[in-house]
């Protein structure tokens, strides 16, 4: 049994949804990388384009109506830097204190907001006003993710990064101001939302970002450019700009604010090497919250005595500390490693490496996306969280890509299941949104993945109810996994 409090609700990101009828957004970085025919032509990106979409933008009403019809009490919703401002924001300026590379603190007054005012674009501001107010109306919580990848054109232009070797002063969360422009454009959304939203995430999945566009350029993230340096320069702008966001932020508010982080469980395929396991962690997840919690940066400053990185930073960063107030979880999948010599490396068939159409290495279920079924891992990534930080927490994404809906169903009561045994082992978890209520853009991947619970026909746009929303309904309206739906917590799920 849940809290009669608890969250059940559903997550959107803007670029993924609200195009497709009018005020096409073609302003980011993400526009250009989505619609150009290189990366069309060699299969980079799928061809398909988001102003194809569902809709959102248009159709806000409706599908917020439908939520709430399905019992659901909250929404996380995104909004896009390049709706707000598609022109440049860097004539309006600021104080930014800096100690050699590191960004210490930037300066934003009530001039500072006003001035940005004048030139953001108020129909968009005024749009995204009508669309949250429609979420109170129909009785959900609003929680608002102020960034979800896209960057304005203006400040990353992927093409050119790529083919001039990451050089070009617009190449994104590799250059200082592009932080700075970010932590102006925090500001203004806190300013101007802070009355409708019951919490601000700063940012989804900042470490997507870093991985996917300069490590694993297969996946089709902009600007597709291998480079070590460069996903440690832009993961060490990324923390200080949710630090620095945070401090404008919390001027402006009293909401609480965090941000949303992708996590795999990860794991040792022998358990004799839980200690290389757990080195995986500080790597991929603990690395990036340690600097926010207690301002730990000794990772990066590790990495500069290795030569890995010419920017050095201080390995203490007090003015990043205590930027936290509650921790976003998205769950998939795991990871699973073996030791490597000093070091470890991730096995394929498990996890995100598994095959599509095809039992896992452990013989479980895949996702359209070739990605295991693991549900018992959520629980394990929310009690480590737990122990090492106590924040609260919600969980703000977990679906499944599975057209068919064949293995939706099992795959959400077993999710919930594993965030219900977390809550008896006392985390705080205050909710679970679901990705997603609808089919959308799945970046890269186009249309092809469906990640929803509705699927959406694009042409119509009518709603296609699949029968895991059924379930979804259930639950959310009965507060519990009711008894008639606990063997789908219970059963193997591996292929028999």
């Amino acid at each position: 049994m849940f809290k009669k409090d608890f969250l059940f609700g559903f997550s959107l990101a803007g670029f993924q949804s609200e195009m497709g009828i009018s005020d096409v957004d073609s302003a980011s970085d993400w526009w250009k990388w989505v619609h150009d025919s290189d990366n069309i032509s060699c299969g980079l990106v799928s061809g398909d384009f988001p102003e194809q979409g569902i809709g959102y933008w248009d159709l806000y009403e409706k599908y917020n109506g439908k939520a709430t019809e399905m019992g659901l009490n909250a929404a996380r919703l995104g909004i896009e830097w390049s709706r707000i401002f598609p022109n440049k924001t860097d004539k309006i300026n600021v104080h930014v204190e800096m100690k050699e590379n590191d960004i210490l603190n930037v300066v934003i007054t009530d001039d500072t907001l006003k001035q940005l005012d004048k030139i953001a674009n108020q129909e968009a501001v005024m749009h995204y006003r009508k669309i949250f107010e429609n979420v109170l109306k129909n009785g959900m919580q609003l929680i608002i993710n102020i960034y979800h990848w896209p960057v304005p054109l203006y400040l990353h232009d992927p093409i050119k990064s790529r083919n001039n070797g990451l050089k070009n002063e617009d190449n994104g969360w590799l250059n200082h101001r592009t932080v700075i422009e970010f932590v102006k454009y925090a500001a203004y959304v806190t300013w101007k939302f802070q009355d409708l939203a019951e919490r601000f995430s700063i940012m989804n999945e900042p470490n997507v970002v870093a991985g996917n566009g300069y490590l694993n350029v297969k996946s089709g993230f902009p600007p597709s450019f291998p480079s070590i340096k460069a996903s440690l320069l832009v993961k060490k702008h990324l923390i200080e700009a949710i630090g620095r966001s945070y401090d404008v932020m919390r001027k402006l508010t009293d909401k609480p604010i965090g941000f949303i982080y992708a996590n795999s469980d990860i794991q040792p395929l022998d358990p004799k090497d839980e200690g290389v396991a757990e080195k995986a962690r500080e790597d991929e997840r603990y690395s990036f919250f340690d600097p926010l919690f207690s301002g730990n940066m000794s990772w990066f400053h590790n990495q500069y005595l290795a030569g890995r990185i010419d920017e050095d930073t201080n390995p203490v960063r007090d003015d990043l500390k205590k930027k936290l107030d509650w921790i976003g979880v998205n769950y998939y999948t795991r990871m699973v490693l073996r030791k490597n010599g000093e070091g470890y490396s991730y096995l394929k068939g498990y996890g995100h490496s598994a095959t599509a159409g095809l039992p896992s290495a452990d013989n479980r279920e895949v996702s359209d996306f070739g990605w295991e079924v693991y549900p018992e891992g959520l629980y394990n990534v929310l009690m480590q969280y737990h122990r090492r930080y106590g924040l609260p927490m919600i969980v703000t994404e977990n679906g499944v890509a599975d057209s068919e809906d064949k293995i939706r169903s099992r795959y959400l009561v077993s999710h919930l299941a594993s965030v219900e045994r977390a809550i008896a082992d006392k985390a705080d978890v205050l909710g679970y949104l679901h990705w997603s209520l609808y089919d959308n853009y799945e970046w890269a991947s186009g249309f092809r993945m469906k990640f929803g619970l509705i699927g959406i026909n694009l042409d119509n746009k009518s709603l296609e109810l699949r029968p895991s929303a059924l379930i979804y309904e259930k639950i959310a309206k009965s507060k519990c996994i009711p008894e008639e739906l606990r063997w789908m917590t219970t059963s193997i799920s591996h292929y028999s």
